[in-house]
């Protein structure tokens, strides 16, 4: 697209000084080894299950490459470049694996602390969350199967789809949309449901509740058309985040063991096809259709920058948001951002030890040299040669 480019390094850079520039290359020369990322994992669970304290160790390295902070506060001091360079963010609260009770109404009243921070404050566009964050795993895999639950389990699911319902709710009071993040396949249905609720309550006049569609998945494409088909007839804005995907292996390796058909596509060819339908799809259906493309692949983010251009909207219509993850791929975000185009970030936080999977997660998804390491590399070398350093 003419005037948009991601191989603009400078653009992609100017917000960081050479010493910062100098930190990420060595940092992504560090997990882009993927015996070392493996190892540093093992010894990473080893110290934690021994109580050992390594918050020290990690929080000016991988922690802040990846992370805005351990709480809201420090997001705010980590984004202040982000505010500056028009990107916003949406905050992430990424502590995993918590399933007491106490645990998920700390998680819930952290995300509605999300939505008051974002109150009023034009940097944070979105507000997002897990169901899992709110709901016990194995509860959501029994209603998701159809299973008959106890009294116990139904008081349980009563207090998950509250939790769920007050978020809604204050987003739509405030006037801020949130995100409700796609999960496993096994129990993607029952968390469906209850987006689908949540949108056919609260999106009557405006886009406040998004869906998350994982277009790696065969079944995505027919899910996002008759979904928009039933809540276009009932008069209901329909809203997605639209992604590839993020549990691919995991999903392949319970579908062989279980014997059911694997949901995930047979090839990156066709996920990258249903993931460019799916935004064509959306934008010829932008009258009552909202997204986010939540997307690292320059392809088609330039594919969805020229579609609006070629539909007459404008780079800031606000039915048009293109996402990126804090620390990563910051030649789409800040060139997009830079074109005029609306742009923002998710910036997980929490505490040190609670987020470590995440990090985990994002160094062992960078160990591919034909992946995002390898690319962030070329641009960081690109830059430094640039500039002489």
């Amino acid at each position: 697209m003419q005037g948009l480019s991601f191989d603009n390094t400078q653009v992609a850079f100017e917000s960081k000084s050479n010493r910062e520039l100098k930190k990420a290359y060595y940092l992504f020369k560090l997990i882009g080894n993927p015996q070392l990322v493996n190892i540093g994992a093992k010894l990473t669970h080893i110290a934690l299950s021994m109580h050992i304290p390594i918050g020290w160790a990690i929080k000016k390295n991988i922690f802040a490459q990846f992370c805005g902070g351990e709480n809201i506060d420090e997001c705010a001091q980590a984004t202040l470049v982000l505010d500056r360079f028009n990107i916003g963010t949406i905050l992430d609260y990424s502590v995993e694996g918590k399933e007491s009770e106490k645990d998920l109404d700390d998680t819930l009243e952290e995300t509605l602390r999300t939505l008051h921070t974002a109150n009023g404050n034009k940097n944070i566009p979105f507000c997002v969350f897990k169901v899992t964050g709110l709901c016990p795993f194995a509860l959501l895999e029994k209603v998701n199967a159809g299973e008959k639950l106890s009294s116990q389990e139904e008081a349980e699911w009563t207090r998950a789809k509250n939790r769920v319902e007050q978020i809604c709710a204050l987003a739509h009071k405030t006037g801020t949309p949130v995100f409700i993040d796609a999960e496993d396949s096994w129990i993607q249905d029952a968390i469906d449901r209850l987006a689908e609720d949540m949108i056919f309550k609260y999106n009557k006049e405006s886009f406040i509740v998004y869906n998350t569609l994982q277009m790696y998945r065969h079944d995505r494409l027919e899910y996002l058309q008759n979904f928009h088909e039933k809540a276009r007839a009932a008069g209901v804005k329909s809203a997605y985040k639209i992604v590839r995907g993020a549990y691919m292996e995991k999903e392949r390796k319970r579908a062989a063991e279980k014997g059911y058909r694997d949901p995930i596509q047979p090839n990156k060819e066709a996920s990258d096809r249903d993931f460019n339908f799916a935004l064509h799809y959306c934008l010829e259906n932008i009258s009552d259709i909202a997204i986010c493309c939540g997307s690292h692949n320059e392809e088609s983010s330039l594919m969805l920058a020229q579609l609006m251009v070629e539909k007459g909207l404008s780079k800031n219509d606000k039915r048009v948001y293109f996402a990126q993850l804090f620390g990563m791929s910051d030649h789409i975000s800040f060139n997009l951002a830079n074109a005029g185009y609306n742009v923002a970030k998710y910036v997980p936080y929490g505490p040190i030890r609670e987020v470590i999977p995440y990090l985990i997660r994002r160094a062992q998804e960078n160990t591919s040299v034909k992946g995002q390491t390898g690319r962030e590399l070329a641009l960081i070398l690109k830059e430094k040669s640039r500039r002489g350093i």
